[in-house]
C-alpha cells in the first residue's frame, strides 16, 4: 500500500521566481524549494504541500497575503481549472522576462555554455487567439465545478466538449469560450455541441468506450481557410451525416469538412483513414508567397504569424549567399527547407514521418521549388556517411528536433561532418543545452534569439547559431 504524503502548511512564503513547466518557486523554512502551480513571483502566500521529496516540495497557494505587482486579470473564465494557459494571471512583459531567463539559465547551467550578448526575446504581436489548431474532446461525464459538487441540485447535463483536466485522462472540462483560437472556432465548437445534444447524439465515455462523438479538431490558416475534423467512435450514418450537413450549412466558410471513424483505444488519427465529407481534404497556409498544403495529419507550427518570425530568424542566422548546400534535419513538412531554399544552392531535408515527407515533396512541387530533396527515415540511421557521400557535405546544417532533442548519434555525425555553421532551433532549451554542450569543443555560440510562440504559457522557442572555433 502506497504511503500517503503528509500535507504541511507553510505560512507567509514569498514567491521569488518562475521555474520549469509553468511552476513558480518559493522557499520552505528549511531552505527547500517549493514548486507552486497557482502563484506569481512577488506574491506572499500560505502554501499547502501536495508532495514532499528529498530536495523539494510541491504545493498550492491557499491564502494570499500580498498580491504581486506582476499580476494581471485573466481573460478566460476557465483559467485555473483548464490548465491550458497557466500564465494568464501574469503580465505579458513578465512572461517574456521569465521565458528568456529560463533559456539563459538552461544554456549556462545545464550546458555550461559561454553566451554572446543577449538579444531580447521576440514577443508575439498576438497574445490571445493566436493558435491555428485546436483539439477538443467529447465526454458524457464532464468535470463538475466546485459549486456544482457542493450544490444539492441533481446535475442532468453531463455532456462536455472541451479540454482534459490536467493529470486526469478521463475528465473533460466543458469550454464556453476559449481565447486561443480566433473565431469562428468558438462558434463551431458550441454549435457542434448544441446540435448533438438536441438530437440526442451520444458523447464518448473514455472508461467504457461508448458513444458516437469522440473529438473535434479545428484548423485555421492565415489565408482564412478552415478545416473541421470530427472523430466518431460509434458509426451511426444518419446522425453523422445530419451533424456534418448542419455544420456545412451553418458555416459555409469551412474549406475542409472531414471525419474519421476511430474505434481504437486512443484518439490518435495518424493510422486512421480520413474521409472528406465536403470541400477539400486540406487547407493552405501561406508565407512569403509560398503555399503549404495542410492536411489533418500535417505538422505545422501552431502560431502562424510567429512561425514566420521564427523562420526569418533561422534564415538570417544561416547567413546564406546562394552557393551553400544546406541540410535541414527534422524537416517535418519542409517548411524551413523551402523557406530558405531561394537563398541556397540546394537544401536536403530529412524527417522520420513518411507522410510529412510526401507533404514536403508535394509542397515543393506546388511552389515550383526545384533545389530541394527530401528523405524519410529514422534520423540516427539515415543520417550516416553513405548519406553524406550521396548528397554531399553540407556547408550549413539547420536542425529543429522535437522536445527530446537530438539523438547522440546525430550529434556525433554533425561533429564528424563539421559544417561551418549549425543553426539549432529548439522548443526545449534544456535538451538544446545538453546537445550544445556535446558540440562545445568544436563550436561556439555566436548568436541566440528566444522567440515566444505561445503567450500565456511557459513554452518558448530558442534559435542558436554555432560557428566552428578558430
Amino acid at each position: 500500500m502506497r504511503r500517503k504524503t503528509k500535507r504541511v502548511v507553510f505560512e507567509n512564503v514569498e514567491v521569488v521566481d518562475a521555474g520549469a513547466k509553468g511552476k513558480t518557486i518559493g522557499k520552505a523554512p528549511d531552505g527547500r524549494v517549493i514548486f507552486l502551480n497557482n502563484a506569481v513571483p512577488g506574491d506572499v502566500v500560505d502554501v499547502q504541500t501536495t508532495k514532499k521529496r528529498k530536495a523539494y516540495f510541491e504545493g498550492t497557494a491557499i491564502n494570499y497575503h500580498t498580491l504581486s505587482d506582476k499580476r494581471t486579470e485573466p481573460q478566460c473564465e476557465h483559467f485555473g481549472v483548464c490548465g491550458g494557459c497557466k500564465w494568464q494571471h501574469m503580465g505579458y512583459e513578465h512572461q517574456l522576462f521569465y521565458k528568456q531567463k529560463e533559456v539563459e539559465n538552461n544554456l549556462t547551467r545545464i550546458g555550461h555554455l559561454q553566451l554572446p550578448a543577449i538579444t531580447p526575446i521576440l514577443g508575439s504581436e498576438k497574445q490571445y487567439f493566436y493558435r491555428n489548431k485546436m483539439e477538443f474532446s467529447f465526454s458524457d461525464s464532464r468535470w463538475l465545478t466546485l459549486d456544482e459538487v457542493k450544490s444539492d441540485k441533481e446535475i442532468e447535463d453531463r455532456n462536455a466538449l472541451g479540454f482534459h483536466i490536467p493529470g486526469m485522462w478521463d475528465k473533460i472540462l466543458d469550454i464556453k469560450k476559449c481565447h486561443l483560437q480566433a473565431d469562428p472556432s468558438n462558434a463551431i465548437r458550441l454549435e457542434t455541441k448544441e446540435f448533438a445534444t438536441k438530437n440526442n447524439m451520444t458523447f464518448f465515455n473514455p472508461r467504457h468506450h461508448t458513444g458516437e462523438l469522440r473529438t473535434l479538431m479545428i484548423r485555421t490558416s492565415s489565408t482564412g481557410e478552415i478545416m473541421v475534423l470530427i472523430q466518431f467512435f460509434d458509426d451511426h450514418k444518419e446522425n453523422r451525416e445530419a451533424l456534418l450537413n448542419h455544420l456545412a450549412t451553418t458555416f459555409p466558410e469551412i474549406t475542409a469538412l472531414l471525419y474519421v471513424i476511430n474505434q481504437k483505444q486512443n484518439d490518435t488519427i495518424y493510422d486512421q483513414d480520413i474521409v472528406c465529407f465536403a470541400g477539400r481534404d486540406h487547407i493552405f497556409e501561406e508565407m512569403e508567397g509560398l503555399q503549404f498544403k495542410i492536411n489533418p495529419k500535417s505538422f505545422y507550427q501552431t502560431n502562424s504569424e510567429q512561425a514566420y518570425e521564427l523562420y526569418k530568424i533561422t534564415r538570417d542566422f544561416a547567413e546564406l549567399s546562394g552557393d551553400e548546400l544546406v541540410y535541414d534535419l527534422y524537416t517535418g513538412t519542409g517548411t524551413i527547407a523551402q523557406f530558405v531554399s531561394k537563398k541556397a544552392k540546394k537544401v536536403v531535408g530529412i524527417e522520420a514521418v513518411p507522410e510529412a515527407i510526401e507533404d514536403a515533396k508535394a509542397n515543393a512541387k506546388h511552389n515550383k521549388i526545384d533545389n530541394t530533396v527530401f528523405y524519410a527515415g529514422d534520423m540516427k540511421k539515415i543520417f550516416n556517411t553513405e548519406f553524406i557521400a550521396q548528397n554531399g557535405t553540407p556547408d550549413v546544417i539547420i536542425t529543429d528536433p522535437p522536445r527530446e532533442g537530438m539523438h547522440k548519434d546525430v550529434v556525433e555525425q554533425i561533429l564528424a561532418i563539421a559544417p561551418n555553421k549549425v543553426v539549432y532551433v529548439s522548443c526545449n532549451s534544456a535538451t538544446q543545452a545538453r546537445d550544445l554542450e556535446l558540440m562545445n569543443d568544436m563550436y561556439e555560440i555566436t548568436r541566440l534569439q528566444a522567440v515566444d510562440m505561445f503567450p500565456q504559457t511557459h513554452h518558448v522557442e530558442n534559435v542558436v547559431l554555432l560557428k566552428k572555433r578558430a
